[in-house]
């Protein structure tokens, strides 16, 4: 029915504090603390310092509208960014005609047979030329939703990692041009939007003047999906949920093959930036992204219940039974 020792200590701490008796010592000397007391005093800089390694062990969420705002801005520069690099035809040419005839020395340039056999099932290369078009951003932005609501302190990591892949990306963009398969000069690939009518891709048809057509290395199809496909692989709690995750990369790359869209080394190109991103994020936070704590360490605390010690309720009861 006493109270907690910790409590008696802090007023008894006090009470010493009021006379001026032990006082002295507790702020003359550095680095000690009383028996039973905490530290309640920092310095700004100390004060800024723990709440830096605080933030880098267990990120905040983030608020709503500054996460929108930050997608919506970045993936408008993104855009620029991309479709501003100069057009350099007869380079990506060139880089088209020197990645193709490195897959045929390694013995795995079959995009070609790919691209006619899938051409030639009309439903599925139509399936194919709308799934390159549109679940590029729809499954990367439902993944970035669920793990913002789902797993918040887990949400800052993740889309650093998407970030620095996709400026790693934009680098790769300016520096190297290169044609995508169904672009190449005497490459002997189908266009396979043209060639069904659907707009599968920015680079054909009427929207072709306002984007870069030779921004093919690195795959960000690739390294989206895959950033996709590991959060849902490593946080999914059902199996089968999992399963999808691991195949939407798959599938993904069988589509950017058949549909000619990308070589087989874009894709390497695109999880090598992802790899980046990964170690990027894991220097920021000294671990895992996926290691991270689910729900951030002041969410967590304040769904703590708040107990108190006993003989507080005393007189509340005392009262009552009066």
């Amino acid at each position: 029915m006493g109270e907690p020792t910790e409590i008696q200590r802090g007023d008894a701490g006090r009470a010493d504090t009021a006379d001026g008796g032990g006082s002295e010592e507790a702020t003359t000397v550095p680095g000690h603390v009383p028996d039973g007391a905490t530290r309640t005093v920092q310095s700004r800089s100390a004060a800024l310092r723990n709440r830096f390694r605080e933030q880098r062990r267990s990120p905040a969420r983030p608020r709503i509208w500054f996460e929108l705002a930050l997608i919506g801005i970045s993936y408008w520069i993104y855009s620029i960014v991309r479709n501003a690099v100069p057009e350099q035809e007869a380079i990506a040419q060139k880089h088209a005609r020197w990645i193709w005839e490195l897959e045929q020395h390694l013995g795995i340039a079959v995009e070609r047979s790919v691209n006619h056999a899938m051409d030639g099932v009309g439903w599925l290369i139509t399936g194919m030329n709308y799934y390159y078009a549109t679940l590029h951003f729809i499954i990367t932005i439902g993944v970035l939703v669920w793990l913002y609501r789902s797993h918040p302190g887990r949400y800052v990591a993740a889309r650093t990692v998407l970030f620095v892949t996709t400026l790693i990306a934009l680098v790769g963009f300016y520096s190297f041009p290169l044609a995508p398969p169904r672009l190449m000069t005497d490459g002997g690939f189908i266009d396979t939007v043209k060639t069904h009518g659907t707009w599968g891709s920015f680079a054909s048809g009427p929207a072709a003047h306002v984007s870069n057509m030779y921004a093919a290395m690195p795959s960000m199809h690739i390294g989206w999906s895959m950033w996709c496909g590991l959060a849902i692989f490593f946080l999914a709690r059902r199996k089968w949920v999992r399963a999808l995750g691991l195949m939407y990369p798959a599938a993904t790359l069988v589509v950017i093959v058949s549909t000619a869209n990308h070589f087989w080394m874009d894709a390497v190109g695109g999880e090598i930036c992802l790899a980046v991103g990964f170690l990027a994020a894991r220097w920021l936070y000294h671990e895992w992204v996926y290691k991270l704590p689910q729900v951030p360490a002041r969410e967590s605390a304040q769904d703590q219940p708040v107990t108190v010690p006993e003989q507080w309720s005393e007189p509340a009861v005392s009262t009552a039974r009066r």
